[in-house]
């Protein structure tokens, strides 16, 4: 069967972005063409859980991590699931499948000092780039926002009358994020530039190259990692360590769980709850500091 139809249903029923799918669609390539090399499997009905078991072997037998594998296991499962449904296959080979052990992932979030080193200190807004960058920065600290829906906002997602963003999420859905008095002034500042620009390709965009086109998540990514390469020693200084600390210094400083999940655009709580290590350490300090039984 032709994964296009997997494809169409994914985009169009699902509403996963085309990056997700792409994401799928290789990793169902990359098992069809070691069955076909190794066992002259064609058949999707001739797909046995052995078979699959001697790619996943040979998956850690070329370094690729346990959670890697899992990812890609997940993206042929959901195939698997999608031709049961449509009635291509009778059995999903992956049933009984377990996933592999992985250990459990902790990014550390930037510290409050190294955040004002980068936006205070580091970035010296003076042209178009830098004005943008410090926004940048300055949106996913103050926002929590995911890259990709920072490279889709529009001009138009800014009310600054009432101070709020409308952010496109997962699955196409909307939220609305509240904006600070110091991300509004940043924001203008970045507009003055923006509308400076000798050419705009791309008008309704908000985010720009210099060359007046929609910027692209590569290099939202460069950008994060420029300046916080600089103040900070941490090993990955990318968007998602930003989101993280969004959410983590707003659990420090006493916000709602809940209310942290609706400004992240979680579906469950459970995601959410990733966040909440660092707070959990930040009250056993404040605990061992304060407790009248711990000054003895």
């Amino acid at each position: 069967m032709s994964l296009k139809s997997f494809s169409d249903y994914m985009l169009l029923e699902k509403n996963y972005s085309q990056h997700t799918v792409l994401a799928y669609i290789r990793d169902i390539e990359s098992l069809q063409e070691y069955l076909k090399e190794h066992y002259d499997v064609n058949d999707i009905n001739d797909v046995e859980y052995s078979l699959i078991r001697q790619w996943i072997v040979e998956l850690v037998n070329k370094g690729i991590s346990n959670r890697s594998i899992n990812r890609k296991v997940s993206s042929l499962n959901a195939y698997y699931k999608f031709l049961q449904k449509t009635k291509i296959i009778e059995n999903n080979p992956l049933k009984k499948h377990k996933a592999l052990k992985v250990g459990k992932k902790v990014n550390l979030p930037f510290s409050q000092e190294e955040l004002r080193e980068v936006l205070d200190n580091t970035i010296d807004v003076n042209d178009f780039e830098s004005a943008r960058d410090s926004l940048i920065v300055e949106l996913f600290y103050s926002t929590g926002i995911r890259r990709i829906e920072l490279v889709n906002l529009n001009l138009k997602d800014v009310n600054f009358s009432q101070k709020q963003l409308k952010v496109l999420g997962k699955r196409n859905k909307e939220r609305y994020i509240p904006i600070i008095d110091s991300l509004l002034q940043s924001f203008d500042t970045y507009i003055i530039y923006r509308n400076q620009l000798p050419t705009i390709i791309d008008k309704e965009v908000l985010f720009l190259t210099k060359k007046g086109i929609k910027i692209y998540e590569m290099l939202v990514y460069r950008i994060i990692n420029k300046y916080f390469s600089i103040a900070s020693s941490k090993a990955k200084c990318s968007p998602h360590v930003l989101r993280h600390s969004f959410a983590t210094h707003l659990l420090n400083e006493g916000a709602d769980l809940n209310a942290v999940k609706e400004l992240l655009g979680h579906t469950s709580l459970a995601a959410t709850q990733v966040y909440t290590h660092n707070s959990i350490a930040e009250l056993k300090k404040v605990y061992a500091k304060s407790h009248p039984r711990n000054k003895k």
